[in-house]
C-alpha cells in the first residue's frame, strides 16, 4: 500500500504469532491501552452514530471495551457480533459482556478479520479501532474487501487507526524506526487510512484527524455504495 511513492513498513510475523501475543497481553491490555486508545475510540463511536436496531459487527474487539457502547447505542432490537484472532481476549470480553447483562444483545467468536465467516449483506454497520494497521500490508485490501462484502448497501464502515503522513514528524519516524527494528514488541505502524478505504470502493463520509503520543489517528466514516 502506497500514497504516491511512499510505501507503508510491513509486518512480518505469522498469524499464530499473533494469536499468542495477544493471548499474552490480553491480562494486562486495558492497563496498557485504554488510557492513550480510548479517546479516539469514543471519538470514532461518535462520529459512526449508530441507530437503535442496528446490526453491528466488530473486528479485533480486545477486551471488549467498545462492544458495551456498540450495544447500548443499538439498543435491545439491535445486535452486537464481535471477532478476534485471540482465543484469551474472547474470553475477557465475554465475562465483560455478561457482567454489563448483555449477553443477548452481543455474539462474540475467534476468528481472522481477512477471511470473514458472516454472509453477503449481513450488517448496517461494521466497526475496528487500532486493527486494521495490524495487518500486513497485502491484506489490508483483503479485509477491507471482506468489510465490502458483508455491509449491506448503503451500510458504513468506522476505522480508527495510526495514519501514515506524506511528510511525517518525528515522533512518527521514530515508531516507524521501532517497528522495523522490533517488529514483535512494536507490532503496528502507520497506514494510509483514507486511501485504502477508497481503493476499497467506499465512499469516505467523515474524517477527523486526531493525534496520540503525537502520533497521527485518522477516525474515518465511510459508506458502502
Amino acid at each position: 500500500m502506497s500514497a504516491g511513492n511512499i510505501e507503508i513498513s510491513r509486518v512480518p510475523r505469522s498469524k499464530e504469532a499473533a494469536r499468542s501475543t495477544y493471548d499474552r497481553l490480553s491480562r494486562w491490555y486495558d492497563l496498557l491501552a485504554s488510557g492513550s486508545e480510548d479517546r479516539c475510540i469514543q471519538v470514532g463511536l461518535q462520529r459512526l452514530a449508530l441507530m437503535k436496531g442496528e446490526i453491528v459487527l466488530e473486528i479485533g474487539f480486545g477486551t471488549g471495551r467498545s462492544l458495551i457502547a456498540l450495544a447500548h447505542a443499538v439498543g435491545p432490537p439491535g445486535k452486537v457480533h464481535g471477532i478476534d484472532i485471540s482465543p484469551r481476549m474472547l474470553e475477557i470480553a465475554q465475562a465483560r459482556v455478561e457482567r454489563a447483562g448483555l449477553s443477548e444483545r452481543v455474539q462474540l467468536r475467534c476468528g481472522d478479520g481477512a477471511e470473514l465467516v458472516f454472509g453477503p449483506d449481513s450488517f448496517d454497520v461494521v466497526f475496528t479501532s487500532f486493527t486494521l494497521e495490524l495487518f500486513d500490508t497485502p491484506e489490508i485490501p483483503t479485509v477491507l474487501c471482506e468489510c465490502m462484502r458483508v455491509l449491506r448497501s448503503g451500510g458504513r464502515i468506522g476505522v480508527v487507526a495510526m495514519a501514515k503522513r506524506e511528510d511525517p514528524r518525528l515522533a512518527e519516524r521514530l515508531y516507524e524506526w521501532a517497528h522495523r527494528q522490533f517488529p514483535t514488541y512494536v507490532d503496528c505502524r502507520p497506514i494510509f487510512v483514507r486511501e485504502a478505504l477508497k481503493k476499497a470502493g467506499f465512499q469516505i463520509l467523515i474524517l477527523t484527524e486526531l493525534s496520540m503520543w503525537g502520533l497521527p489517528v485518522d477516525v474515518v466514516v465511510a459508506r458502502k455504495p
